[in-house]
């Protein structure tokens, strides 16, 4: 029971008192910097950013406000690696990271996310500033010639009706030549025309009038041109 007893004691009493005297001997220290407005920005709605514009370190954890000055401060962090971003509804900042070491010493860098090695030192105290306004809709794309002429339908008919009226005049071989002259063209079939077939679907008539009549109409063009 003593032994228990002993336990409990260590555990509710020392360990908090160990625990407080190593965050008192823990500095804290401050992130500074100053927020500059966008340039296309009107003077007269500067009031309004200063007020809609805020620093969130650690994601919103610790929360920094704009001065009339745009400038910032953010107090009380412990050593160590903060994202500092830069929210606001209109406007895009550039996320940045500050690293400080037990000696108070501060680096502020940019963040790749692509290429975690790579590092790009910046200026302490920070110093940010907008890259573009908040864009929150694709911009509607508009009909273009070029999309209809890139259209692979488009190529897929071109390309080979380009090949054929090209050939003749590429190949230098006389009788590749008359080959190429010689390919089989659809007026020599006896096909019916695309408006008699769409009588017949909804006359009835058999195939066979069609192509009676349709040799019909041609026998009287031959004739007319005669």
């Amino acid at each position: 029971m003593n032994l228990l007893f002993c336990l409990s004691y260590c555990v509710i009493f020392l360990v908090p008192c160990i625990i407080a005297t190593e965050t008192k001997n823990t500095a804290l220290y401050d992130i500074e910097g100053i927020v500059y407005p966008p340039d296309f920005i009107p003077h007269s709605k500067r009031q309004s950013w200063l007020a809609e514009t805020k620093v969130y370190v650690r994601g919103g954890y610790h929360i920094g406000f704009l001065k009339e000055n745009g400038s910032f401060t953010i107090s009380k962090l412990k050593p160590g690696s903060y994202i500092v971003e830069v929210v606001s509804s209109n406007y895009v900042y550039e996320s940045v990271r500050v690293d400080i070491n037990t000696k108070g010493k501060f680096r502020a860098r940019k963040i790749n996310y692509l290429q975690v090695t790579q590092i790009s030192p910046l200026p302490y105290p920070l110093k940010l500033k907008a890259i573009a306004p908040a864009r929150y809709f694709y911009v509607r794309e508009q009909w273009r010639l070029v999309d209809l002429l890139f259209n692979p339908m488009v190529i897929m008919m071109v390309l080979p009706l380009a090949c054929i009226m090209l050939l003749p005049h590429v190949i230098n071989d006389p009788e590749a030549k008359k080959e190429v002259e010689q390919f089989p063209s659809f007026s020599k079939y006896d096909l019916p025309e695309v408006s008699e077939v769409i009588t017949s679907l909804f006359s009835g008539t058999n195939d066979k009038q069609i192509s009676r009549t349709s040799k019909q109409k041609k026998g009287n063009k031959c004739s007319s041109s005669s």
